[in-house]
């Protein structure tokens, strides 16, 4: 593949515990290209989230070498990771992160204000209105349905143009209804923006909704294929 956005080599990551070390991802080799949508799936602690925690520079891998968006990140240290989150990758979890004291507007204003973006308030704003939320700007979260919430942090993640998008388990707090609503929109939302999703999820049927689907057991990529 001609430069891909996410590129890893030979990634191991080890973790310690009481017990000893744990080998979380044993040896794994990827490559997305830009704008290209990946389903992950495997079992519960197979691997899958650490692969988005070493992609989004939240996990220092053990060895191996991994690249996204033409930034080396094993090399990095944490404030030059940080800045590499802040500036390309977009994350949305299964909880959805959002500070209680802040309005909708203001969540998702302040990473783009982190940034040093002049406008972050209006191109905060016109996120909001995207995911169709433009009549909440001035709620907090604990005035949002779980289902607005999971929007906030979709525009949070999209509005300061992330090229990659990680979303781990994003309805796993949703009831199905709520939860086929905001998967629409996020796969709606990538392929406007041109981002490269990659979407962990138990559910076979969603991960099929991208265009190549990654199984993970015991810390390998087991399998790939096309949807």
């Amino acid at each position: 593949m001609a430069n891909p956005v996410i590129d890893l080599k030979d990634v191991h990551l080890r973790l310690g515990s009481r017990a000893g070390d744990v080998h979380i991802l044993r040896g794994v080799s990827l490559e997305a290209a830009a704008g290209e949508a990946i389903g992950i799936v495997g079992p519960s602690g197979s691997g899958k989230t650490s692969l988005l925690m070493v992609i989004a520079g939240l996990e220092s891998v053990t060895s191996g070498a991994i690249t996204v968006a033409g930034t080396p990140l094993h090399d990095k240290d944490e404030e030059a990771l940080s800045r590499f989150r802040r500036d390309t990758i977009g994350i949305v979890f299964q909880s959805f992160h959002l500070i209680p004291t802040l309005t909708a507007l203001e969540n998702v204003a302040l990473p783009m204000e982190f940034k040093g973006v002049a406008d972050a308030t209006a191109r905060a704003e016109a996120g909001l209105v995207r995911v169709g939320l433009g009549h909440r700007l001035s709620h907090y979260p604990g005035q949002l349905s779980g289902g607005e919430q999971q929007r906030v942090a979709i525009a949070r993640a999209l509005a300061s143009g992330a090229k990659v998008l990680l979303a781990d388990e994003p309805t796993g707090n949703l009831d199905q209804e709520t939860g086929q609503t905001i998967i629409d929109l996020l796969f709606d939302l990538r392929a406007r923006e041109g981002a490269t999703l990659l979407l962990v999820t138990h559910d076979r049927s969603l991960a099929e909704r991208c265009g190549r689907i990654i199984s993970v057991r015991d810390g390998h990529i087991s399998e790939t294929g096309r949807a």
